[in-house]
């Protein structure tokens, strides 16, 4: 079989990579730092394959999946009416009202006047959303009303996301740990992967800004396969018939980011697509034939034997991003140590943001550059492979977490009380 890879950036490296295994993969566009993988810049939708994945939202909002199942291909990734669910956070809640799924209080609001209202009515703490793609930025959680009145006003003025931003959703800001479910879904159907959990802030201790994501792990010690099974039962195979019931045939992955309230699991919000970078840890400890899996859900026709089983062995991702980042990204340093990186001991490398330079080595480009994956017989020692590796990657003033699956001294890990490190799933990988 041969499979269209459709993405530039470390997921979709993840992904081929996976999907190698058992398939001949061509990456649309992917990037330099692909080694080894067949790259094009042709359009994905003039590609020949037997089976396109699209790894990012924007082209599932745009409705590439639409236009290659126009001309008979075979596609993971839901069409464009599937793929509001993360193109409007309003339009995804009120599909998890219709299908009464356990969500936070919310009300969405396209003019200044009524939303500062409803802001100053609505006790602290806030989530304030745009309504639409914002690279993975568009959430603020404050616990400071005037923080949050300022936000409002520049969002939905288009100063600050422009119009992504001039409808925003506000909602009551839960508390709790919040992990990543993904599950693999057919229409009717629906498997879930093993649940991960990622960090939104570029510092430690979930400080700084929301970025596209700074590292992630997996398996998550409290996300038992009871929580997964609630998730899947209250929200994702409830989600799948309240689309079912609006005509639209799901086809990919739904990854819903859930919130372990003392009320229990609440959804944050749905994405389309696999999560970036917690499918980097999963696909790893994916033990089936990734191909085979996704094939069959876009076929329609998932079966049992379709059901993902996951290794014992854990990983942990840390992702390392250039200077400024994620306001002010500042690309085009050379890269060093990448080659001694990738034959690091347990250790995965998965190019994210890179460009080739006139000389033919690799420099930074945007924002987020690698993935470095450290797998291992549990998370203290995937996470020591994963840092020992992305050690020996050099340019100057690389930024990384240092606190990704570090349970013994961050609280953001020990008690997820930091809601703003784990609310934002609004997708886009910068």
């Amino acid at each position: 079989m041969r499979v269209c890879v459709v993405g530039s950036g470390g997921r979709e490296h993840a992904l081929a990579v996976a999907l190698s295994a058992t398939a001949d993969v061509v990456v649309a566009p992917g990037n330099p730092g692909m080694e080894g993988l067949e790259r094009s810049d042709v359009a994905p939708e003039r590609i020949e394959a037997d089976l396109w994945v699209i790894g990012p939202e924007q082209p599932l909002v745009e409705g590439l999946a639409d236009r290659i199942r126009g001309r008979g291909g075979l596609v993971f990734g839901p069409g464009a009416d599937g793929a509001r669910l993360e193109g409007s956070k309003a339009w995804m809640k009120e599909v998890l009202v219709a299908a009464r799924v356990p969500t936070a209080g919310w009300r969405a609001f396209d003019d200044i006047g009524p939303a500062l209202s409803y802001l100053r009515a609505l006790p602290g703490p806030w989530a304030i959303k745009t309504d639409g793609l914002a690279a993975g930025k568009g959430v603020l959680v404050t616990g400071s009303r005037d923080e949050a009145v300022a936000d409002v006003r520049a969002k939905l003025s288009g100063v600050a996301f422009g119009a992504a931003g001039r409808r925003v959703v506000i909602e009551e800001a839960l508390s709790g740990q919040e992990i990543s479910v993904i599950a693999v879904c057919d229409g009717r159907r629906a498997y879930p992967l093993d649940c991960a959990q990622d960090y939104k802030r570029v510092g430690d201790g979930g400080t700084g800004p929301n970025t596209g994501g700074m590292g992630a792990y997996s398996p998550v010690p409290f996300g038992s396969g009871e929580i997964v099974g609630h998730v899947m039962e209250r929200a994702i195979l409830p989600t799948l018939h309240a689309l079912s019931k609006r005509g639209i045939n799901y086809r990919g992955a739904l990854y819903a980011g859930v919130m372990l309230t003392e009320d229990g699991p609440k959804i944050l919000e749905f994405n389309v697509r696999f999560g970036d970078p917690e499918v980097q840890v999963l696909l790893p400890r994916w033990a089936g034939d990734v191909t085979a899996t996704l094939a069959a859900a876009a076929s329609g026709a998932l079966t049992d034997d379709h059901a993902a089983d996951f290794s014992k062995q854990a990983a942990v991702c840390v992702v390392l991003a250039t200077p400024g980042y994620p306001d002010k990204p500042e690309p085009g340093a050379p890269i060093e140590g990448l080659d001694r990186a990738r034959e690091a001991p347990g250790a995965r490398v998965y190019a994210a943001g890179v460009a080739q330079s006139p000389d033919g080595g690799l420099v930074t480009a945007g924002g987020r550059v690698l993935d470095v994956v450290g797998t291992g017989a549990d998370l203290v020692e995937a996470r020591r492979l994963a840092y020992q590796a992305a050690a020996m990657v050099r340019w100057p003033g690389v930024v990384n977490r240092s606190d990704v699956a570090d349970f013994a001294g961050h609280t953001d890990l020990a008690d997820h009380t930091d809601h703003a490190d784990h609310t934002d799933h609004t997708g886009g990988r910068a």
